[in-house]
């Protein structure tokens, strides 16, 4: 495994852990998912050796800080934006995954000298008018996560052979279990480092995450990834693409990449297909 920096960056009024693989520039700038944290991507990172990269874990994820809620998305891409100013981070390759790439959209529009080009990978940037809805009424089913772990290792047995996380790569799903878990309060076991309660209320903070503004400023390439498409009319899917397919056409350099065969969690079955990616985007 390469060698990486931990260090802490005080950004937007919070305190973001930071993790940082000494490489070659153009360095790749790494944004996770909802209940995600940095070192989901690490598989990633060791398909890219030599590089650079960069990895935060958000606000209320990981070991960065946790606020209590309101959760709302706009202030994932203000974090962003700060991060990559305080750091004086210069001409990097933004990927963001699911909530990730649309706090890396937020932040390029905003500090544009900070990326070069974006890979947003099934980024949850949704039709304009789903921003203006009301949000949900009831609960997210995340807030009912199990919180309590005896180790990673038995986080992994639970979940390796159930769906979504069968289809991972297994390096990828360890990876999210031993990083994913903190020492619990009372000192036995371990709990998860995204809350439940933290989880759930960034899903419900997706409403009034309007960034079509942000879009249409951007000028530096964009290629998004996009998973297989929800039925129209079914139920939802956690599992299918939540990007409108349109998403590429409205950025002024965009390029729509489908990728059908994969399931929204694209980084976790296929890092070295997004290692690619962004290795052809750094080069470009």
């Amino acid at each position: 495994m390469r060698e990486v920096h931990e260090s802490r960056v005080r950004a937007n009024g919070v305190e973001l852990a930071v993790f940082d693989w000494p490489g070659a520039e153009p360095a790749a700038f790494l944004a996770h998912a909802t209940g995600f944290h940095a070192r989901c991507w690490d598989q990633v990172v060791e398909h890219l050796p030599g590089r650079r990269c960069i990895a935060l874990d958000m606000r209320g994820h990981g070991r960065s800080e946790k606020p209590a809620p309101p959760y709302r998305w706009l202030n994932f891409g203000r974090d962003v934006a700060a991060l990559v100013e305080e750091m004086g981070l210069r001409d990097a390759v933004g990927v963001g995954h699911s909530k990730g790439g649309h706090a890396v959209t937020y932040a390029a529009a905003h500090v544009p000298r900070a990326f070069r080009a974006l890979l947003l990978v099934d980024p949850v940037i949704m039709a304009r008018e789903t921003y203006h809805r009301p949000p949900a009424a009831q609960e997210h089913f995340a807030a009912r996560r199990r919180n309590e772990w005896a180790s990673p290792h038995e986080m992994y047995e639970r979940f390796k052979d159930r769906p979504p996380f069968n289809n991972w790569a297994p390096a990828v799903l360890w990876d999210y279990c031993n990083h994913g878990l903190l020492p619990a309060p009372g000192g036995e076991g371990f709990v998860l480092a995204c809350p439940p309660e933290v989880e759930a209320a960034t899903y419900a903070g997706s409403a009034g995450a309007d960034i079509y503004e942000e879009i249409a400023a951007i000028e530096i390439p964009v290629r998004v990834l996009r998973a297989k498409p929800r039925t129209e009319g079914g139920a939802m899917d956690m599992s299918s693409s939540p990007t409108t397919p349109d998403l590429a056409s409205r950025f002024r350099r965009g390029t729509d990449v489908p990728l059908p065969e994969y399931t929204h969690f694209i980084p976790m079955e296929a890092p070295a297909l997004v290692a690619r990616h962004i290795e052809e985007l750094a080069a470009e």
